[in-house]
């Protein structure tokens, strides 16, 4: 008989014996590197150092965190540089595949975003028109490794969705001499984005937000990154840029039943768990028999992984998260919803899926079966791929189209609609102390008629 204190790998938890502050304390992934105050201070510094110095503080930053010195003239990647960009044939033809599926799942969200009206009451309409945002910046990692899947996973969105001017911010390519991934530029002349810069992370979004000599300032910036990525991110609202919160790090939730393959599970678990050791994956399961199958093929399949990876992976299932046991899957659906993941793959007898996805309701995005893994997603499915962290599946959701549409409220009244209001509309503004919006409504129907 397999026992929790064998897995070698998964941290053991039940959720039935945890207190309400250990459940807390699962959950709170995340959220104080990212609000860490020493950390909040140094991106503040950077983030001033922008806003009063420009390009000179933008070059300041990427010499002093990145090793990699550049003049304000090389900060801004030339079109023909994007043009010449060239990958392996196989490489170009996976990015035209996961663009194609990405552009079809954003043109049936804009299909379905069109504006409405409705007669509220004779004589009384109210509806809204949706217009694209006027300008977004798209931040694309390049830390840990190079991501050209973040430049189409968020690129795709705002071209779709009519964004008339999207600039890209990445940072060069480690060791590379100001270099950036070709594979990132082959993205943006397949999307058609021109404005693509090279910078720091940080200083780089507070270019994008404040302008620069050399960096056009924009109205909201979105991507996924490090703690001082997303602390900029936070910082920059304090002056009027809108972002998105927390995309990152990453994590994910796996629920599964003794009918799983256990192999498969494991495989599943270190997609997002070998992202790198401040991630949290989290497996949730009615059977302590397939977690230590799983936790044996997780010593196996980490063998094969590069160091790197492996130790990234260890953090992500131990300290990070772990093996969550439960008594059954409604139980595992309490565990999943407080939890918020932002990866959530559900692998259950198939008779019981649909119940249980019913009863999920906080998570960026719900995979089914044993045929959807993370990566899948992740790269190429169509669904977004960058998804609220830290608990904020809560209360929001992933990148797409819609998050770079805005909708204003359009209404009109004939003048027997008017009158049929204007006693409520009175009286509302006298009780709360507006004069003049009472003033308007009689002036033109006591007063006298001016319409």
């Amino acid at each position: 008989m397999a026992s929790a204190s064998d897995l070698r790998i998964l941290r053991p938890l039940t959720w039935a014996n945890m207190s309400a502050s250990e459940r807390a304390q699962l959950c709170a992934r995340g959220l104080s590197d990212i609000f860490d105050p020493a950390l909040r201070s140094s991106i503040g510094a950077i983030v001033e150092d922008v806003r009063q110095n420009g390009d000179e503080a933008v070059c300041r930053a990427l010499a002093t965190f990145d090793g990699v010195t550049l003049s304000p003239a090389q900060l801004a990647i030339s079109p023909e540089e994007i043009a010449a960009a060239t990958v392996d044939p196989a490489l170009e033809n996976a990015l035209i595949d996961a663009i194609s599926h990405l552009r079809a799942f954003n043109e049936h969200l804009m299909e379905r975003a069109s504006a409405w009206s409705i007669e509220l009451e004779p004589g009384l309409f109210a509806g809204e028109k949706i217009t694209p945002i006027s300008s977004v910046g798209l931040f694309v990692p390049s830390g840990k490794a190079s991501y050209p899947s973040v430049a189409y996973q968020l690129g795709v969105p705002a071209v779709v969705a009519g964004v008339k001017d999207i600039a890209l911010l990445v940072p060069p390519a480690p060791g590379a001499n100001g270099a950036v991934d070709p594979a990132v530029l082959v993205v943006c002349r397949l999307l058609g984005i021109t404005r693509v810069y090279r910078a720091n992370g940080p200083a780089g979004i507070a270019a994008l937000g404040f302008g620069t000599e050399s960096i056009s300032p924009v109205r909201k910036i979105v991507g996924p990154g490090s703690p001082a990525v997303t602390c900029a991110q936070v910082e920059m609202q304090r002056h009027g840029v809108a972002t998105m919160m927390l995309l990152g790090p990453t994590e994910s939730l796996l629920i599964a039943d003794h009918t799983a393959d256990p192999m498969r599970i494991a495989a599943d678990l270190l997609i997002e768990a070998e992202h790198g050791t401040d991630s949290s994956v989290v497996f949730v399961t009615t059977s302590i028999e397939l977690a230590a199958q799983v936790d044996a093929e997780l010593v196996v399949q980490l063998a094969a992984l590069p160091e790197q990876r492996a130790t990234a992976a260890r953090a992500s299932l131990g300290p990070n998260g772990g093996v969550v046991f439960v008594s059954s899957l409604s139980e595992a659906a309490e565990v999943s919803n407080q939890y918020a993941p932002e990866h959530l793959q559900v692998a259950v007898d198939e008779n019981a899926v649909d119940a249980l996805v019913d009863q999920l309701v906080n998570a960026g995005e719900i995979l089914i079966g044993q045929h959807t893994p993370f990566s899948a997603a992740n790269f190429l499915i169509g669904c977004p791929a960058s998804l609220p962290t830290s608990g904020f599946a809560h209360v929001s959701s992933g990148i797409t189209a819609e998050a770079f549409l805005k909708r204003t409220a359009i209404a009109r009244s004939n003048e027997a609609a008017l009158r049929r209001m204007a006693p409520s509309i009175i009286t509302l503004a006298e009780h709360e102390g507006f004069p003049a919006h009472a003033n308007a409504i009689t002036n033109r129907f006591i007063t006298g008629d001016h319409s």
